[in-house]
């Protein structure tokens, strides 16, 4: 049996992460505890092999989920019925065998991490995606000025490419530390003690984390929930990098400003507006990312609340947040992906954008440029004077400095060439080339120097990475 889309899930639940916490998904992975359990058992001694093989070839059987879930609201919980089921599926000391010395939460719980696995395996892949995009798109605009922006404004210049670098570190920080995560098998028994094991539990314990290659701790976890907790904040830092980078995707790509476009033919309609072409994967990964801390602060609550030796309550609020926290997040991974790997810059935009304010954007770097010439105090005031002047008047600030520079003691000899150069975004960057070099050596992807030039060629799709 397969998971069925539900209506909203090919926009909130792209990518593989949604079968990954599927509900086929899950009972797999309960399944796959069980089995592996025996074998464990049977590996210490304490179960025949033939018998932990039977148990493996039930488990192997298909489960239908949804009977399944009708029959976990009796016991509160779906490895009760499960269990039923695969004994009543076996004879004898087969059937004896299974679950033997487990309670219900060190099945789920294992599953649990099963589950997380593979979906975080779905995730990061899709971050590293996104990651290599944006990557990609720092080598290509390594030297393309662009206006920076602070609190939504223009500041001063940045490149394209030292925006994108931004993107890919995040990107990588935060499929990095997922990576990082490392999930453990649960077993404990009724409270923690293992007595049911008759001695061997921890060799078990042992034997089980090798089969489901699960990290073995020392004790149980049952309401020690900093494991269930550290993966929510690691998805929830994972959808702070998505929610960034598509923020600024969306607003790059406004009509306004219009410096990048999602390049997908017959994407991005409106129902009633025919010009309209809107960023559908990076709204569809916002999203995402504006859904994420809500669910990683249910995970987190129930994960303080668990009480004495097993919690009442608290262990089953954490199944659906934290499953949908992984499909959510998956989706915004998978989404960021599709917006990065199909973004086009459009080259004219940026200029433009940079001479909106008619140079303004450059009074800093004017400053600099004169204060050598003219001492710090002197330079500032007539670039101030300047860009008051140029605002109240509304003419450019080039023409207004240039006027400026004329008027002084021993001018320029060509005081319109002299404004040109001191707004010359190009030298207002700073280190920025720099800097992306350093972040493509650190990723050893791409040697900066071989895109040393690409800055300044006209973008177009065929060179879109």
């Amino acid at each position: 049996m397969t998971d069925r889309p539900g209506l909203f899930d090919p926009v909130l639940a792209r990518g593989s992460a949604r079968a990954a916490v599927g509900d086929d998904a899950w009972v797999a992975a309960l399944l796959e505890v069980e089995a592996a359990l025996a074998a464990a058992a049977a590996d210490v001694g304490t179960l025949d092999r033939d018998d932990a093989d039977a148990i493996a070839e039930a488990c192997r059987r298909p489960v239908d989920a949804t009977v399944l879930g009708e029959q976990a609201a009796a016991s509160g919980n779906p490895v009760v019925p499960l269990v039923a089921h695969l004994r009543g599926a076996l004879s004898g000391s087969a059937a004896s065998g299974v679950h033997r010395g487990a309670t219900s939460q060190d099945v789920m719980d294992t599953a649990a991490m099963l589950v997380a696995r593979a979906a975080i395996g779905a995730v990061t892949a899709d971050l590293r995606t996104a990651a290599d995009a944006a990557a990609g798109l720092a080598a290509a605009h390594r030297d393309r000025p662009a206006a920076g922006r602070t609190l939504l404004q223009q500041a001063a210049p940045i490149t394209v490419g030292l925006r994108a670098a931004g993107w890919c570190s995040g990107l990588d920080a935060a499929a990095a530390a997922l990576a990082a995560w490392r999930p453990a098998v649960q077993l404990g028994g009724a409270v923690g003690t293992l007595a049911a094991f008759d001695g061997h539990g921890r060799a078990v314990r042992a034997a089980l984390a090798r089969r489901l290659d699960l990290v073995d701790p020392p004790l149980a976890w049952h309401t020690e929930r900093g494991r269930i907790a550290e993966l929510a904040g690691l998805l929830g830092r994972a959808g702070a990098a998505v929610g960034s980078v598509a923020t600024d995707l969306v607003l790059l790509a406004q009509t306004e400003v219009g410096e990048v476009r999602e390049d997908v033919p017959g994407r991005g309609g409106s129902s009633t507006l025919p010009h309209k072409r809107n960023p559908v994967a990076a709204v569809s990964a916002r999203a995402a990312a504006v859904a994420a801390p809500g669910l990683v602060a249910s995970v987190l609550t129930a994960a303080s609340l668990h009480e004495h030796e097993r919690a009442a309550g608290p262990w089953h609020a954490e199944w659906r947040p934290l499953a949908e926290l992984l499909r959510t997040v998956g989706s915004g991974a998978a989404w960021l992906a599709d917006a990065t790997t199909h973004l086009a810059v459009d080259p004219d935009r940026v200029a433009a954008s940079l001479d909106v304010t008619g140079g303004l954007l450059l009074a800093e770097q004017a400053t600099t440029g004169l204060r050598e010439r003219l001492g710090h105090a002197a330079a500032k005031d007539l670039v101030t004077t300047a860009a008051s002047t140029a605002q109240d008047e509304h003419r450019p600030f080039a023409d207004v400095l240039a006027e400026a520079l004329a008027g002084l003691g021993d001018p320029p000899a060509d005081p319109a060439a002299e404004a040109r150069a001191l707004l010359d975004p190009a030298r207002a960057v700073g280190e920025a080339a720099a800097l992306v070099d350093d972040l493509l050596r650190s990723r050893g992807t791409q040697h900066p120097d071989e895109h040393a030039d690409r800055g300044a060629r006209p973008w177009n799709t065929e060179e879109n990475p």
